[in-house]
């Protein structure tokens, strides 16, 4: 069979013929099939995907010129313009694909003699038919020509009340329009087209679909194949499962249906049912509303002359860029046809389509493509708007009962593990997400979900709590110092954080049981106790152990991650490197060193006080002889206290002179301390 290319198809909007042009007559009566006789192409497989739409495919046989019509909801039509396919097995075949623009009803109503378009009231309609020739009763029969409408105050004064001016044989009459009770237009083509306008309001708001018209045209009216398939939105279809865990050691009975909804308004009679579980990418896009671009305006170009210029010789062709024709034949062809150059060149470049993958197995699943089917093993009848369950699974898994305690719920409350089993895949197939119905000794237990579940893939299942069963955990944290160095006047402090928790859990029952504990990740830490787990999901740890009847027992879970921390020892305060060196977390060569650098501390501190009362006595000696000038220049030095203050004079200077000397020892032995310190400091390799 020949796909049908999109160079050939021609898509029409169907617009009103009143208001087609003689061209666009021409071009509608030129088109293939324009006088086809109507066919059915009976609908035969039906995909349904996950992702909320569904592959439909149409196929049978027409004779010559045929036209098939699709109906499609309003929100279908974007994904049927932008999935539609067609396929046809005559040789050198058409097709034309017809439908309503969105914009039909709008333009129909606007090119009417009375535009309903924009829900006019009364008002808007006599002032769009000024000139016309109206009765109106007003309550007695008055006949004239519309004026026009105008505005004036109402009585209240809140609002403007609409008035008909109206011109008739005695003149212009005002008439309020609260007044008139009814009025026909004289024109009997007015009132035929306000009839016409009503009738396709009333009819669009009743239709909820459009139809796509499909006319197949050939060049011989034999009998031939073709199919059609769009991809539209429908229902998600869905599946439940059903578990029974009463055997588990033999295998539990393992069942699972598919929901399969029929919304559309056509009945499936014996079509082939696919459904398919993945996650493909699916969008919408508006194809079916009429879209314009905004286009600049430009000035006329109507006067002035031509500017007389010369074009330079180029160079450093790309040789690439130049259009090349390597077969002669078709380079001919192309000179001749222009018009149809560019669709035949199309048709030797154009790739084969890509259908679905085809399923062919009746109780089992298969690949399409990157993405798993079931096939319903026998012709599927669904009503429009009905539903039905259809089985896909029908089997056993492998189980294993299980208690699940989840370290995340567990604190210092106490909890109840989760009633769980462990599944193993062995349908031989992939099953999709949805809840399970959980059955055990006979009767229901529970509820339970599960993701995407691939062969012979385990996976476990919670369903319920068991009251029997109680579970608390108790979480410590510690720090450890793992290790101290010096290097370059620089101490590093290497420790490791430890967080141990303690679950303890207590078995009521009479029966021992297995269980799991999920013990969450703690991010950045590092599992040391114990040394092996049963699973790892991306949250948490899981540990089995064996629950005792009747039994208690604990289990500790260590993690631990180390930290590093780093002292400039010249920055640190006395106290700060006091507390370094008898700290008893740090080894002894190490706070034997940190006391040596305590001891030379000291001794520089020391000198650095005495240097500072130094300083300080000389400041107050200075500040005395400032006192005794002051005093000896307002006496005199003839004076005889004036010569007593010059005695004191004489004896300061002595004293500051002793000090001075005092001072530079002092900052001769600050310094040398200092710098015995600094060495000592930079000279430890701990």
């Amino acid at each position: 069979m020949k796909l049908i290319g999109p160079f050939v198809i021609v898509v029409l909007l169907s617009v009103p013929l009143t208001a087609q042009s003689a061209r666009d007559s021409r071009i509608f009566s030129a088109m293939p099939g324009a006088a086809a006789a109507d066919a059915e192409i009976p609908l035969t497989r039906i995909a349904l995907f996950s992702s909320g739409v569904g592959y439909f495919q149409h196929g049978g046989t027409v004779q010559g010129e045929a036209s098939v019509r699709l109906p499609f909801d309003r929100e279908a039509v974007n994904d049927a313009l932008k999935s539609l396919t067609i396929a046809d097995s005559a040789s050198g075949a058409s097709a034309a694909v017809q439908y309503p623009s969105e914009e039909t009803l709008e333009k129909t109503l606007q090119s009417l003699g009375i535009d309903l378009s924009g829900n006019p009231g009364t008002a808007e309609i006599f002032a769009a038919q000024r000139g016309a020739e109206i009765e109106v009763s007003a309550p007695n029969p008055v006949s004239g020509r519309i004026a026009g409408v105008e505005y004036r105050p109402a009585a209240n004064g809140e609002q403007e009340e609409a008035y008909l001016s109206l011109f008739s044989a005695g003149g212009f009459r005002v008439i309020p329009l609260r007044d008139i009770g009814s009025f026909s237009f004289k024109d009997p083509r007015l009132n035929d087209d306000m009839r016409r306008a009503l009738d396709l309001i009333a009819a669009n708001r009743a239709s909820r679909s459009r139809n796509l018209l499909v006319t197949f045209a050939a060049a011989n009216p034999g009998r031939r194949e073709v199919s059609l398939s769009y991809v539209i939105p429908v229902p998600v279809w869905k599946v439940s499962y059903r578990l029974d865990l009463g055997n588990a050691a033999r295998g539990a009975l393992f069942q699972g249906w598919a929901i399969v909804d029929n919304a559309s308004d056509s009945d499936w009679n014996g079509v082939e049912l696919s459904l398919v579980s993945g996650r493909p990418v699916s969008f919408i896009q508006n194809l079916y509303p009429p879209y314009y671009l905004a286009r600049p305006v430009l000035p006329l170009a109507i006067a002035g002359t031509a500017e007389a210029r010369s074009h330079a010789s180029g160079y450093g062709r790309d040789k690439n860029e130049e259009i090349r024709y390597d077969d002669a034949e078709e380079y001919k062809m192309l000179a001749e046809e222009p018009s149809y150059g560019t669709a035949r060149k199309a048709v030797r470049a154009q790739p084969a389509p890509s259908p679905l993958g085809q399923v062919n197995s009746a109780a089992s699943g298969s690949a399409a493509a990157d993405q798993f089917a079931f096939t319903v093993n026998k012709p599927v009848h669904l009503p429009r708007r009905q539903s039905a369950m259809i089985p896909l699974v029908n089997g056993t898994a492998g189980a294993v009962k299980s208690l699940i305690l989840s370290g995340a719920k567990a604190s210092g409350a106490a909890i109840h593990p989760e009633l769980s089993a462990e599944l193993t895949n062995t349908t031989g197939t992939k099953l999709p997400a949805g809840p399970i119905t959980v059955y055990d000794g006979g009767t229901y237990a529970g509820d339970a979900l599960i993701d995407f579940f691939s062969e012979n893939d385990k996976r476990f299942i919670s369903y319920g709590e068991d009251l029997s069963v109680t579970a608390t955990a108790k979480t410590d944290n510690t720090r450890f110092v793992s290790a101290v160095t010096a290097s370059g006047g620089v101490m590093t402090i290497n420790r490791r954080i430890v967080i141990r928790r303690v679950y303890t859990v207590k078995n009521a029952a009479a029966e021992s049981k297995r269980l799991i504990i999920e013990h969450p990740i703690s991010s950045g830490y590092k599992l040391t106790e114990p040394a092996a787990f049963l699973e790892q999901t991306a949250q948490a740890y899981r540990f089995a152990q064996n629950l005792p009847a009747a039994g208690e027992i604990t289990f500790t879970v260590t993690e631990e991650t180390p930290v590093s921390q780093t002292v400039i020892l010249g920055g640190l305060s006395p106290s700060a490197l006091v507390e370094y060196a008898t700290n008893q977390d740090y080894p002894v060569n190490v706070r034997t060193a940190l006391s040596g650098a305590v001891e030379l501390q000291r001794k520089a501190d020391a000198a650095r006080q005495t240097l500072a009362e130094q300083q300080s006595r000389t400041a107050r000696l200075q500040a005395e002889q400032e006192r005794v000038r002051q005093n000896l220049n307002a006496v005199g030095a003839s004076s005889d206290l004036g010569r007593e203050y010059m005695k004191r004079m004489t004896a300061l200077d002595a004293d500051i002179d002793a000090a001075n000397t005092a001072i530079e020892a002092a900052e001769l032995l600050a310094r040398n301390t200092r710098a015995a310190l600094e060495a000592y400091i930079a000279g430890l390799n701990l």
